[in-house]
């Protein structure tokens, strides 16, 4: 009977994971529908973004429940509780990534095919896939339970709050040397901050995974070079 107790245990927390992982490559897909829907200005494509969010929120609420039952039922310490914990904050990280791309989606409605110039744009897609190699990396290392390739990730974030540094400044620049830019730009900007803040939550993800895998804390307070003060909607 233990030992059948300990293997359901065990599948439970299996069950968890791969809720995670789930929702993890649906965040992942989100982002990836949201920013190429910018960049082809495909208004079809950003409203089934938007909907694709509310599977996120689904999931969540699925986890959610998950942890509570499982928490009641097998009042999971060490390392169990703290794998069931971090589940519960990942879990919340991927549903805010989702919120996220809902907003570039919203912005490509906003602009509606007044995307004059991909050059304009050509900095969203790639501080996405900065973005996004961070999350594929930090999902992984949660999967492998890596705290090594956790830390990596979030000292890797610099690069992320970097690379929007710049191109604020480059945004700015086209709106200052003619005015017909400002307004497409503006919405551009907002699109990356969004992007860049996906960047953060991949880096809370990491330091939760390496939480759960260690039992410590990663003391240093970690990096941030964004220094254009904007914030986002």
């Amino acid at each position: 009977m233990a030992e059948h107790t300990v293997k359901a245990y065990d599948d439970e927390l299996t069950a968890l994971a791969g809720r995670i992982a789930e929702m993890g490559g649906l965040a992942e897909s989100t982002v990836n529908d949201a920013v190429a829907a910018l960049m082809t200005q495909d208004l079809e494509l950003a409203r089934r973004t938007i909907e694709q969010d509310g599977r996120l929120d689904e999931l969540l609420q699925e986890i959610e429940m998950r942890i509570i039952e499982l928490i009641a039922r097998r009042q999971p310490m060490g390392k169990d509780l703290r794998e069931v914990v971090s589940a519960g904050r990942i879990a919340n990280d991927l549903e805010r990534v989702g919120d996220l791309a809902k907003n570039v989606a919203k912005r490509v409605i906003a602009i509606d095919s007044g995307l004059t110039s991909k050059k304009l744009a050509i900095g969203v897609e790639h501080i996405t896939e900065l973005a996004l190699n961070q999350m594929k990396r930090v999902l992984d290392a949660y999967t492998r339970q890596d705290a090594k390739a956790a830390a990596e990730v979030r000292e890797n974030d610099a690069e992320v709050d970097a690379i929007y540094t710049s191109l604020f400044r480059e945004l700015l620049t086209y709106m200052m040397e003619d005015p017909r830019n400002i307004t497409q730009c503006a919405h551009l900007l907002f699109c990356a901050k969004n992007i860049e803040r996906i960047g953060d939550h991949a880096t809370n993800i990491a330091e939760n995974v390496y939480y759960m895998v260690t039992g410590e804390r990663l003391e240093e307070e970690r990096p941030k070079v964004d220094e254009t003060g904007v914030v986002s909607n």
